[in-house]
Formats: C-alpha cells, sequence, structure tokens
C-alpha cells in the first residue's frame, strides 16, 4: 500500500499569524474560492472545483514571493441548511457547527493553507452585508415587487423550493416526489407554484399559494457600469472561455431585475422596515462572505477589499458559479458607488465525473473528503490526481484505476525513482558515493565544456519560463505537467551520463554530474510545493534543508536567475538528511478494494457495512454456541474435532504458496512499441505458445532501448490477473531484475535454444500452476521476494535456478539483484 504522509510538526493553518496587509511597490495578490456550501461533506469534485486549485495558486504566489492571502469559509445561510435540519432534526446553527468542522478536517487534511477559513454565519457578515445593502438602497438600485408563493397554515410561514414537493407538471414525467425547485426523475427546473398536488414537506398538508413581497436587485439599471467592467476585465484577466461564455449567455436573454430577500428565518436580516421578517437570498449574501471573512481576519480589511489601484483579486470555482460572480456580486459592489476591489481573474473548472456517473452531495455518489482522508494512498497522491485531471476546458473523469496508473508510472517509476536515485547515492558511504556530502567539483571540471550537463541547464531554463508563465495565467494543469517534464529531463540525464560508471571512471566529472542532478532535486521540490506540499517537504527533509529559508522562486532574491545553473543551487560540502522512498506502489488489489468499497451512494455503503457487521456477529454468534436447543451443552471434545475437521478442510481448498503455482513461460516479443499515452512504457505483444499473442505493458523505456526490445526471447509470468495500464490492459508481465537502487534494470532471458511457450521449471518442485493467482491470496507478492540473480548472474529462485530444458535462465550483468 501506499505509504502514509509525511507530517510536519505543526501545519501552517494552525499556527495564527499577524495580518498580512497590502504592501506599496509589491504585488499584492486577494484570492478566494468559491465557498464550500456547509450542509454535507464535500466530495473530490468540490475540491477540485474550488478550494485545491486556489490553494495552488495561492501556494504559487508565496513562492514568487509576492504578497498574497487566500480567504475562504463555510457558506452558512439560505434554505438548503434548514431542509438539512429539519432532516437532522437540529437547528440550522447546529447543522452549520457540526459541518463546518467536518470542512474544516477535511481541508486541513488535504493541506489546503487559508489565511482565513471562516463562516458566514458571522457578526461580520452582517454588519458588512447591511452595509451593502443600505448603500445600494440609498442609490436607487433596488426595486419593490409582489411574488406569489406556497403558504402553509400548518406550520404557519412561507415555504422554500426545497420545502415543498407534489406531482411534476412535466407531460409524461408526473413523478409523484417532485421537489419544488426541479424533478429529480425528468431533471425540469420547476417552480413551487406549478407542482400538482403540492404538500409541505414539514408537516405533509397542502399549502396554499399566496402574494408576499419582495425586494429586487434592478440588473437592467446597472448594466452600463457593469458592462464596461467586463469588457475591461476579462481582457486584463485573462478570463478564461468557459466565464466569458456564461456571463454573455446573461446579457444574450436580457438581464432582469434578480430577487435579493427570502422569506425565512435563517439568513442575514433584511434591514429594512417593510421587510424586517426577511433575510437576504443566500446569493446576495454568500459573495459577501469574501470580503466579511476578510474582516474577521483583520481589521483593516478594506485595505484589501476598497483598493483596486494596488490589489489584484483572483476568484475560483465551477462553472455553475460563474455568472454570480460575473454579473451579481460585481452589480452588488458597482451599485454603492464605492471604490472596491472588483475581480481581475476569475479561473473556472468544468465538472470532475466518478467512474460511470457524477458526483453529487445530494445522492451521496463518488469519493467524499472524508473518504480520501480514511484510504491509506497519501495526500500528495490525491492531491496530484486530481490536479493532473482539473478539468480546465471540458468535464474529467475521476476513474480509480487511472488514479493507480499516475500514481506507479509518474510519481513512483518517474519522480520518485529519480529523487531517490540522486539521493541513495549521495548518500552512499566514500568509495561507493558521497558519504551524504554535495560533492565539490574540481576546477579542472567545467560546466560549459560538459555537453549533457549543459543541455540539461538549457532545458531546465526553458522549462521554468514555460512553468511561470502558465501559472501566472492560472493554468495549474499545464503548470504541473511542465514540472514533471523536468524530472523527466533528470532520469534522462542520469541515464545518458551513466553516473555509477562516471564514478569509477572519472570522479571529477561525476561530481558535476551529482552537484547538478541534486540541483534539478532542489528545483522540482519548489516547483511541486504549490502541488505537493507534503512531498516537497519530505524531500526539504532529505536534503537537510529548512523549507523557510531555501522554498523560493522569488526575482527579488535572484532565484529565477540560479536556476539557469542548477549545479549551483545546492552548496558543496552541504549534509543531506537519510534517503528513502517517497512513493509507493499501488496494487491491483487496492485498486479493486477501493472501487467495491465506494461504489454506489453514501446509503449502499451503510447498508453494506451493516449487512456485513450483522454476518459478523451471526457468524460469532454461531462460533460461540454452547447449546443445541435441548438445555445440554454440545462437548467440547466433538467441537474441537469439528473444527479441526473444518480446518483441514479449508487447509485441503487452499493450496500452500508454493513456486510452482507460478505459471511462468518462455516467450518470444513479437513486436514492442512505446505505450501512446505513457513515456514509461512499452507495449509488446509477445507470443507465448498459445494460439494468440498476448499483450503486455512495461515500465522499461528508462532501462533498455526499444531496438533491445524486439524479436528477443523473455521469461513472462503467464497467470497474473490483468490489468490496465493507461487505458491498455496488460495480459502477463516480463521477468527483469534490478539493483538495489534501481538505476539498472535488465531482462531475465532465458537460453536462446529454450521453445517458445514451454514452462520454467524448479528442479525438486513439482506441481500444476494456478490457472489464475488469486490477488487476495498475494501468491506473487509472498514468493517474489525470494527471486533474485546470484553471484553466477543466474535467476533463482531462493537456491533453485529458474530452469527450462535448454537450460538456466540468466541475467547479463546484475549480480543479487532483485527479480519480478
Amino acid at each position: 500500500m501506499p505509504r502514509k504522509q509525511f507530517q510536519p510538526p505543526a501545519k501552517m493553518t494552525e499556527i495564527r499569524k499577524v495580518p498580512k496587509l497590502p504592501v506599496e511597490g509589491k504585488r499584492n495578490i486577494l484570492i478566494t474560492s468559491a465557498l464550500p456550501y456547509v450542509n454535507n461533506v464535500p466530495h473530490l469534485g468540490n475540491i477540485i472545483g474550488c478550494v485545491l486549485s486556489a490553494d495552488v495558486f495561492a501556494r504559487y504566489c508565496r513562492l514568487r514571493g509576492y504578497n498574497a492571502i487566500y480567504i475562504c469559509g463555510t457558506d452558512e445561510y439560505g434554505t438548503a441548511t434548514e431542509t438539512k435540519a429539519l432532516e437532522e432534526n437540529c437547528s440550522p446553527k447546529e447543522i452549520c457547527d457540526k459541518y463546518h468542522v467536518i470542512h474544516k478536517e477535511v481541508y486541513d487534511w488535504f493541506d489546503i493553507s487559508f489565511d482565513e477559513f471562516g463562516r458566514t454565519s458571522s457578526p461580520e457578515q452582517t454588519e458588512v452585508c447591511q452595509a451593502i445593502f443600505k448603500k445600494i438602497h440609498e442609490n436607487n438600485w433596488l426595486s419593490e415587487d409582489t411574488l406569489q408563493q406556497l403558504y402553509c397554515d400548518t406550520c404557519k410561514k412561507f415555504l422554500a423550493d426545497r420545502l415543498v414537493e407534489g406531482t411534476c407538471p412535466i407531460p409524461g414525467c408526473e413523478y409523484d416526489s417532485a421537489r419544488g425547485d426541479q424533478c429529480e426523475k425528468c431533471g425540469n427546473l420547476l417552480n413551487p407554484t406549478e407542482l400538482k398536488i403540492p404538500r409541505c414537506k414539514v408537516c405533509r398538508n397542502s399549502p396554499r399559494i399566496c402574494d408576499t413581497d419582495h425586494l429586487f436587485l434592478e440588473l437592467p439599471l446597472l448594466k452600463d457600469k457593469l458592462e464596461k467592467y467586463i469588457n475591461e476585465m476579462s481582457v486584463a484577466g485573462s478570463w478564461s472561455q468557459n466565464a466569458i461564455q456564461t456571463t454573455n449567455s446573461w446579457f444574450k436573454m436580457g438581464l432582469k431585475k434578480r430577487c435579493i430577500t427570502r422569506d425565512l428565518k435563517w439568513g442575514v436580516p433584511v434591514p429594512h422596515e417593510k421587510y424586517s421578517d426577511k433575510v437576504f437570498y443566500v446569493w446576495f449574501d454568500a459573495p459577501i462572505g469574501y470580503i466579511s471573512i476578510t474582516a474577521s481576519y483583520t481589521r483593516d480589511w478594506e485595505k484589501w477589499w476598497k483598493n483596486p489601484e494596488n490589489v489584484e483579486l483572483f476568484q475560483f470555482m465551477g462553472k455553475d458559479n460563474v455568472p454570480f460572480h460575473t454579473v451579481m456580486f460585481p452589480s452588488t459592489l458597482l451599485g454603492t458607488d464605492q471604490n472596491w476591489t472588483l475581480m481581475k481573474t476569475i479561473s473556472v473548472t468544468e465538472y470532475l465525473n466518478y467512474e460511470a456517473g457524477k458526483f453529487s452531495k445530494s445522492k451521496g455518489v463518488g469519493v467524499f473528503g472524508n473518504d480520501a482522508k480514511d484510504t491509506t494512498i497519501p495526500v500528495e497522491v490525491w492531491r496530484y490526481y486530481l490536479l493532473t485531471n482539473r478539468p480546465e476546458v471540458s468535464d474529467t473523469l475521476f476513474t480509480w484505476s487511472d488514479l493507480q496508473a499516475k500514481l506507479n508510472t509518474e510519481l513512483l517509476n518517474n519522480l520518485g525513482n529519480f529523487v531517490n536515485r540522486v539521493l541513495s547515492f549521495i548518500a552512499k558511504p566514500a568509495g561507493q558515493g558521497y558519504d551524504s556530502i554535495i560533492p565539490t567539483v574540481p576546477d579542472d571540471v567545467s560546466d560549459d565544456s560538459h555537453d549533457p550537463t549543459k543541455k540539461l541547464a538549457s532545458k531546465v531554463a526553458a522549462y521554468l519560463e514555460q512553468y511561470i508563465e502558465a501559472m501566472e495565467k492560472v493554468k495549474l494543469k499545464q503548470g504541473l505537467k511542465i514540472a514533471m517534464s523536468i524530472s523527466g529531463e533528470g532520469n534522462a540525464y542520469l541515464q545518458e551520463t551513466e553516473f555509477w560508471r562516471l564514478y569509477k571512471q572519472n570522479q571529477s566529472l561525476c561530481s558535476l554530474v551529482m552537484k547538478t542532478a541534486a540541483g534539478v532535486v532542489y528545483l522540482l521540490a519548489c516547483l511541486l510545493e504549490p502541488f505537493m506540499p507534503s512531498f516537497s517537504l519530505e524531500v526539504f527533509k532529505q536534503l537537510n534543508l529548512s523549507t523557510e529559508i531555501h522554498l523560493s522562486l522569488s526575482d527579488d532574491k535572484g532565484d529565477v536567475d540560479r536556476v539557469r545553473r542548477p549545479w549551483d543551487l545546492l552548496s558543496a560540502g552541504h549534509k543531506i538528511g537519510t534517503p528513502k522512498p517517497l512513493f509507493r506502489e499501488l496494487k491491483d488489489e487496492d485498486v479493486e478494494f477501493y472501487r467495491k468499497k465506494f461504489e454506489g451512494s453514501q446509503a449502499d455503503r451503510v447498508l453494506r457495512a451493516e449487512a456485513e457487521a450483522a454476518e459478523n456477529v451471526a457468524a460469532q454468534l454461531k462460533k460461540t454456541k454452547v447449546s443445541d436447543g435441548t438445555g445440554k451443552k454440545k462437548s467440547g471434545a466433538k467441537s474441537a474435532a469439528k473444527s479441526s475437521n473444518e480446518a483441514k478442510n479449508k487447509a485441503a481448498a487452499e493450496p500452500d504458496i508454493s513456486i510452482t503455482r507460478l505459471d511462468i513461460r518462455v516467450g518470444l516479443i513479437k513486436k514492442a512499441e512505446k505505450h501512446p499515452d505513457a513515456d514509461s512504457l512499452y507495449v509488446e505483444e509477445i507470443d507465448v505458445g498459445e494460439e494468440q499473442t498476448r499483450t503486455v505493458v512495461s515500465g522499461l523505456v528508462k532501462y533498455i532501448p526499444l531496438d533491445e526490445m524486439q524479436n528477443r526471447k523473455v521469461c513472462v509470468l503467464c497467470n497474473l490477473k490483468p490489468a490496465s495500464m493507461r487505458g491498455i490492459k496488460s495480459q502477463a508481465m516480463v521477468l527483469a531484475a534490478s539493483n538495489d537502487d534501481h538505476t539498472k534494470v535488465e531482462l531475465v532471458e532465458p537460453p536462446s535454444s529454450a521453445s517458445v511457450g514451454e514452462r520454467i521449471t524448479f528442479p525438486g518442485h513439482e506441481g500444476s500452476p494456478d490457472e489464475l493467482l488469486n490477488p487476495k491470496k498475494k501468491v506473487w507478492e509472498t514468493l517474489q521476494v525470494d527471486l533474485h540473480s546470484n553471484e553466477k548472474l543466474e535467476a533463482c529462485y531462493k537456491n533453485i535456478p529458474l530452469t527450462t530444458s535448454a537450460g538456466i535462465c540468466t541475467v547479463s550483468s546484475i549480480s543479487n539483484g532483485s527479480i519480478r
């Protein structure tokens, strides 16, 4: 299973710091993400859609030395909270208190670095919201109108949309439990007064239609101010195409006045004598929450929010929130005629879908924040996967097999492999490595004269420019891809220079190579910190560096310029810490376990868990039964005999884990090519003596040239469970040997005259192989630890060679290597 994440001594979010204020002459950036609604646990789609994306940008800004703050909090008012409170038989405040804590715990686990994570039910929210309303009212941007609404005489209140249900009015549907705002069966949006046979969800009685007066924001009157702002800022802030299209669609349909009050009790009271029994509509007051939460952060909040000359506002959200931030919220602020800091850049995501369907908070479908926390998959893997799948232009799909592929190939085999190879070699004792000391490059060696080092430096400098350009434009997925490309270049550099040979042949040049490679490790820890902060903390720990001092890509300190000389990024003589693997493989059986665990809805999972618990209790009762129903206790001897027989039968049904259970055959690679969607993988067509060849995916690109993979005999494990690798199903596994630090990998080769398809045997061990190995029994995992190459370069299980009719299987040069 993947390793547990590295935990720093204290999280930044737990340490109350002196509030930051805008600084003259610096770039001041105010960052917000859509306030998550507090009536449920956030799912992965919510997390990538707002808080995680904003966190990456906030961390990038800090990395660059900008003066940035990140503001967020729970959106707590409105109908949905009241409805949830009714469901859980408690007050709206109790619901908000409960779920605010749950949200905070989830975001803390995901390493979200808020400067302030507040709540819209705060006194500051009431104060700021009412002050803005009064200014709009004074400036005559409001109007009054009468609406028809359902009123329940039993509950003595007007019913919000979600507190009404009835028969859907859409012809052909007529679903009898349609909600007042939408029918879940046909999907059509509804008005509660359109429902047939409406009923109150609380008392089940029929409500009646009544007139009720409300206040409206006159968007048509504010159109000129709003259009001027949008035309200027959409260009200056490089708004995404989906944000521009959604905003323009509101103008094409014609701006209409928007009701800003509701007949509810839970919300910000309207400071108007006629409407004192009403509260503000949640979409009027929720965006104001950004301001009020900043007011909770600092009493000098106006220096951020009324300072457009010196502050840039970046806002992150899902596509369904766009019009409220590009039309409603700016109109509200423009209507005050005050000098507000209006949004410069909006970053919008489409939807992240789950396996075959959609994430859904209301239906409990998908992986939720607390689910991720309860797996053994570390947070840096979750963050990486969500960000590589960030739905920036179109909807994207979360699948467990894709998460497995990205972890095993991109994080483990690419990034983790590069960092570990470099630091492990430096940590080796003198005579084998550098005794954990960053080497000094002798005067007789020049980076300009070593072509591979010069080329690497040029590529890294170009990638850094691309990374900064992408991140400045909030193209986060592209920024991550660029950073990971540097890791790929690092691996290629190690292979090209063959540092393990160079150490023996030219130590001066090897010192340059390893000092350069260590600099690239440091650079990767910096570039990837916005995306995977726990990964970067662990790398800094292994480098024995302080993040407070060294984590920077600031122009002011000249850090960006230094990157052009990666051999200068770490000082010669610096002693590194203890290297260890950064990622662990996610196995097929783990993927299958998680897929089953999280299938269906949360309600389905609860029912499954309850059923399993009942089965366990029944089984336990059966085991501990002491009476046969006549009042006589069963004989202990008989029970013992029965248990013994059951154990024997079970043992007979489950064979011992013996090497003969593996179906290893001589195979011939008929064709090999690079995987179309994975730089580190080959796809081979291998003849194993069957009617058709088998497709096999192998992570050997970095170790064996493509031309050496063609038309050669290999040892193939044929009875592993097939697994998808980046969209291609691998139907077997090619055996290969690797040295201790995984810097060298070689194929296990049968004798050239061995027959294709013949089974490889182990003298002294007889038996038939399993048709298919059961991954839950971990047969392969148990046996693999004893597969190795010996001093004679023979491939062995323990001390028994892998044998064919033509002789023993061997490796080229790796002695005492691990085979898998």
